[in-house]
């Protein structure tokens, strides 16, 4: 069946949109032209998709559990997608966010306008079911993970286990809470400003976002190339090493990867202090704004504890840490209104595709932009004005200085192994119903302080419990060298050492 061509009224608006104006003559000859081009784009779309569907047969899609069996609103799909192989991960029960692809699964990315089912497995589930692991769930997350608070999923707010009158977090929200379930042993989380270690430090679990690149992103929704992550969150360091070991390495349709280097990471994790480690305590990571003095307290009681355990504690100054926000923010609104005006697949990479998720992702769009979070209406509307007003100079720019950033943390990487700080600036907030869109916003970001350079920057993040302040969790977040997510792990071991959660 031939695909539909525009009309010849079609023709001027369509210029319109791409600032140019057509004459009559312009106007007739396009219209004869599309006569004998598009039958190429009819071809085109009766060819075979290079991706193959797999064989659903023994999946169980599962349906949403009652409120009883679910009382974080973590869960919105208990399934059954069996191990097709056996290995490190034998009998491990995982969950994933719901923005990661599972074949015969359906996903929303926490919205109710996608009625998307994948028909093929993302690299990460792929790789999780041969070594052993089974898919038993899907995780709330907020609407297309724009926030960090974890209440503007369509599908309800993810309450944090600890309170149940608080947030999980965001936006891996439902990946957090559900480790405080019995029937989960690991979930994954994907990170574009925190969005991992941000509700694992307010439900107190462990939440590691790699180094850029280093576990394969295909087949999961993301927001820009450059710094989409995904990663593992467990009870603990080790299990964190153990998965990390399994998905982590080289995937050739995956853009994001460079100078790849993988480790035996749960090798890394035999010392039971923090003796020899050195640890780079960053001052403008403290005191932020809105910050709980408590917090940064918390945080500093445990760094204090780790020296007399051996550790080197250093107090350094990163002045760019406080001044990365015109980066991260030059990056977002462009990349973000760029994201979606392309379907969430982009243009100009060579990997894999996922042609009917691109189509998905762009119907619900089409159906229903109106109820997308406000986030996304603050960035779609700023990055739309920044390219048409500024021609993408200000996101151009923002790139040029990616490497200043990096820099910044790199320098004092050289003479420590990782740098500490509080991984958010307070402990997790109360459920607010009432939040108007201004404020919805605000609340949403108003934790990013100190995670989201490091997913401009690609560094190597994780949160690890590193106390309680008035009976909630807080996390301790230890970032590294690039690619030298082993030391990371060492190091929050030496933490969970101190500040054992189970």
């Amino acid at each position: 069946m031939a695909l539909r061509r525009p009309e010849k009224p079609e023709l001027r608006p369509l210029a319109s949109e791409n600032r140019f104006t057509l004459s009559e003559g312009e106007e007739a000859a396009l219209d004869r032209l599309l006569d004998r081009f598009m039958p190429f784009f009819d071809r085109l779309d009766t060819l075979p998709d290079a991706t193959s569907p797999i064989d659903t047969r023994g999946r169980e899609a599962g349906t949403r559990p009652e409120q009883d069996d679910d009382p974080c609103n973590a869960i919105l799909r208990r399934c059954s997608v069996p191990a097709t192989g056996s290995g490190a991960l034998d009998g491990w029960r995982v969950g994933l966010k719901d923005s990661i692809a599972v074949a015969g699964v359906p996903m929303t990315c926490g919205s109710a306008i996608l009625d998307y089912t994948p028909s093929t497995d993302s690299t990460l589930v792929a790789r999780l079911l041969d070594a052993g692991a089974e898919i038993r769930g899907i995780l709330n997350m907020d609407k297309f993970a724009f926030s960090g608070a974890g209440d503007t999923s369509d599908h309800g707010p993810t309450f944090n286990p600890h309170d149940p009158e608080r947030l999980a977090g965001g936006s891996s929200g439902g990946s957090a809470a559900a480790l405080s379930y019995p029937d989960f042993d690991l979930t994954f989380g994907a990170d574009q400003g925190g969005s991992i270690r941000i509700p694992a430090a307010w439900c107190g679990v462990v939440g590691l976002k790699p180094t850029h690149g280093l576990i394969p992103y295909g087949g999961i929704v993301g927001l820009d190339h450059t710094y989409d992550h995904v990663g593992p969150m467990a009870r603990t360091v080790a299990e964190v090493a153990q998965a990390l070991e399994v998905v982590a390495g080289k995937d050739d349709g995956d853009p994001r990867q460079r100078g790849l280097r993988v480790e035996r990471y749960s090798e890394a994790l035999d010392a039971k202090s923090g003796s020899g480690l050195r640890i780079g305590v960053v001052r403008q990571g403290f005191g932020l704004d809105g910050a709980d003095p408590a917090v940064d307290s918390a945080v500093r009681e445990a760094i204090d504890a780790l020296a007399r355990t051996g550790a080197a504690v250093t107090e350094i100054d990163i002045p760019a840490h406080e001044e990365a926000a015109p980066v991260i923010w030059g990056l977002y609104s462009e990349s973000i209104a760029m994201a979606f005006r392309t379907n969430a697949s982009g243009y100009g990479w060579e990997g894999t595709y996922i042609p009917e998720m691109a189509e998905a992702f762009g119907r619900a769009l089409d159906a229903g932009s109106d109820r997308l979070p406000p986030q996304a209406k603050l960035h779609l509307v700023l990055g739309t004005y920044l390219r048409r007003s500024f021609h993408g100079r200000l996101y151009a720019k923002a790139q040029t200085l990616r490497p200043w950033l990096r820099e910044a943390y790199d320098h004092p990487l050289r003479s420590v192994d990782v740098l500490a700080m509080p991984t958010t600036p307070t402990t997790a907030h109360r459920y607010r119903p009432d939040l108007d869109f201004e404020e919805r916003v605000l609340s949403g970001w108003s934790m990013l302080g100190n995670t989201a350079a490091f997913n401009m920057t690609g560094h190597p993040s994780i949160s690890v419990p590193c106390g309680t302040v008035d009976g909630l969790p807080v996390g301790l977040m230890l970032t590294g060298r690039h690619f030298d997510d082993a030391t990371v792990l060492a190091a929050a071991a030496a933490v969970e050492h101190l500040f054992p959660t189970g």
